[in-house]
């Protein structure tokens, strides 16, 4: 199954700093890779990700958000 490579360039919650994280995308502010987020979503709630990665609940609601939202249009649009 193909799966869609994420502009994560349009999410303002993230971004990518040479030099930090190899330049991954990351949570805004902090060395926290935003795949963490889908890494351990199946097991951890939104508040548990939160309290053990250190970044906010809108950060993540942002990029699970964004996350919907380009898999939406890339269905529309394939």
């Amino acid at each position: 199954m193909a799966t869609a490579t994420l502009d994560w360039s349009q999410c303002p919650a993230v971004e990518s700093v040479p030099g930090k994280r190899s330049g991954a995308w990351v949570f805004r502010g902090t060395r926290t890779p935003v795949s963490v987020v889908f890494e351990n979503l199946q097991d951890m709630t939104v508040d548990e990700l939160v309290a053990e990665f250190g970044v906010t609940r809108e950060q993540v609601q942002a990029v699970l958000q964004f996350a919907a939202h380009s898999a939406e249009v890339e269905v529309l649009h394939p």
